[in-house]
């Protein structure tokens, strides 16, 4: 008999996700993870000073507590002390030139702070979420190529008619930029809300960001932009709490290196330090190269499919910066100074051309600023009175070629060392002192992280690209991770591909492990 009946390779959210509820169903479950310990890009440290938590990767949790997964595993985990902290003012948009807007939950006061054209389209972006909900969140959250979906999409066709039906799939490609043009030149709400594509893994003219937008815009209404209290490693705590107490095992600092595979179907894993584990199935949360480019034999991969796998992109870098300081921080717009999230940017048109000097691999002159304030929501982050700043930066290319304002020294290899990722934050660090006004006097340190220390941290991060793989049309739904795949199925029966390179896509929803589970029980 085989030591386990799954054998889970990555402990990241989709990883944990999958082992809780396979282990919750009884079933002999093993998690291995080759860094020192588990939760993949859930990672929180002291990094800047003693007392300050900061969440060095991930961070915010509106997908997770909105989830099926979070439905089936939350009171568990709360069980074991993970309890998430609630906003209602989780994000707003702020111009170099100091506009400002916050988007609240209330819809009715989001309407009254905006222009009368931007109130109805908000209003009607609304409607179309709630109206179609069930068709949308099916997109995201079921397998795509199932019965049940074709089901569903039958239903919906019924109910909408082919030309309701063709209508929707047409206004789903549309861009944000495109649909915020439509609300007039209001630059802080583009601020506001057109930089949340970024958080998808999508630019401004991308197809489909317009509602991805929307349904990021719903989940902020619906339930904020929640954090864990305490820090985001207590869900990983809870999370092995949870999968240790059905039996289940997390073994850390044990690399696979590869899958063994007889007789068409795969036995178990090999470990780097040379040991060997049997069981019924292998679920694989790596990027599609790992898994048909490594760890899977070679003679059982179809070349098509290993072309495929070898030919999969990945997209923007990212840089995060961690600060703490010792008051709370005083934004000269006083409306923002309990804002979970800022994104400083001077509207779709700067966003769209911060992208594009990215995607050409430039440094972009005037970068979209994520500022994060845990601090807001949850006041434990730091010592008593003070503050933490979670700075993310997701317009950078992985391989620099040059500086878009043509002040910062590139080095001869592209590749991001110390001394260009200090340049490039200060660069960032100088725009916000514009509008935070206490950021010098009471900064105690900071701490930054260049898209090279992202891959360092997590191999699936390759080139620093938080969301392990380009989120473009044809790399997205059912094109992700590979056309030639089904599903989170692979080329092996009894192996199966789960994590963010895989449909849904990234986040920290846990959806491809929720999925997976399901399919396997």
């Amino acid at each position: 008999m085989a030591q386990f009946d799954h054998l889970i390779v990555g402990s990241g959210i989709n990883g944990l996700v999958c082992a809780a509820l396979l282990a919750k169903a009884g079933k002999r479950v093993c998690v291995l993870e080759r860094n020192p310990g588990p939760g993949g890009c859930i990672l929180t440290g002291e990094i800047t000073a003693p007392g300050f938590r900061h969440d060095l990767l991930s961070s915010w949790y509106p997908l997770f507590v909105t989830s099926p997964a979070f439905q089936s595993l939350g009171e568990d985990l709360a069980r074991h002390g993970v309890e998430f902290a609630y906003t209602d003012t989780p994000t707003a948009g702020l111009t170099g030139s100091g506009e400002a807007f916050v988007l609240h939950r209330s819809r009715e006061r989001v309407c009254n702070d905006l222009g009368p054209d931007a109130a109805a389209q908000y209003s009607a972006a609304m409607a179309e979420i709630e109206g179609n909900a069930e068709l949308v969140f099916a997109l995201l959250s079921q397998q795509l190529q199932r019965w049940r979906f074709a089901v569903l999409l039958l239903k919906c066709a019924r109910r909408m008619g082919l030309r309701g039906l063709r209508q929707f799939a047409g206004d789903a490609l549309g861009s944000v930029r495109h649909w915020l043009a439509k609300a007039g030149d209001n630059r802080a709400y583009q601020a506001c809300v057109a930089p949340w594509v970024l958080h998808v893994g999508l630019g401004p003219d991308s197809p489909s960001s317009a509602l991805m937008a929307k349904v990021v815009l719903f989940t902020l209404e619906a339930v904020g932009l929640p954090v864990v209290r305490g820090g985001s490693d207590r869900l990983v705590k809870g999370f092995q709490a949870l999968i240790e107490e059905h039996g289940g095992h997390i073994q850390c600092n044990a690399l696979v290196e590869g899958i063994a595979v007889r007789g068409g179907r795969a036995r178990g894993v090999h470990l780097a330090d040379g040991s060997y584990i049997e069981a019924r199935n292998v679920i694989c949360s790596v990027t599609p190269q790992q898994l048909y480019g490594h760890l899977l034999p070679p003679e059982v991969v179809p070349e098509a499919l290993a072309r495929q796998a070898a030919d999969y992109r990945f997209g923007r870098a990212d840089m995060q910066i961690h600060i703490a300081l010792s008051a709370p921080a005083q934004w000269r717009q006083r409306e923002l100074d309990r804002v979970a999230m800022v994104h400083l940017c001077d509207g779709t048109d700067a966003l769209a051309r911060a992208v594009t000097e990215a995607d050409n691999g430039l440094l972009p002159a005037r970068a979209t600023i994520v500022v994060g304030q845990p601090c807001a929501v949850d006041p434990s982050r730091a010592p008593a009175g003070q503050w933490i700043l979670w700075i993310q930066l997701q317009e950078l290319p992985a391989r620099v070629l040059g500086d878009a304002a043509r002040e910062i020294d590139i080095p001869d290899d592209g590749r991001w060392n110390e001394a260009l990722k200090q340049a490039y934050a200060g660069r960032i660090l100088a725009r916000l002192r514009e509008h935070i006004v206490n950021l010098d006097r009471d900064m105690l340190a900071h701490a930054v992280l260049s898209p090279a220390d992202l891959q360092q941290l997590n191999c699936n991060l390759v080139g620093g690209d938080p969301y392990c793989g380009d989120c473009a049309l044809d790399q997205n739904l059912l094109f992700r991770p590979l056309s030639g795949t089904r599903n989170h199925d692979t080329c092996v029966d009894n192996v199966y591909h789960i994590g963010a390179a895989t449909h849904p896509g990234p986040g920290l929803g846990g959806g491809s492990g929720y999925l997976v589970a399901r399919q396997l029980l």
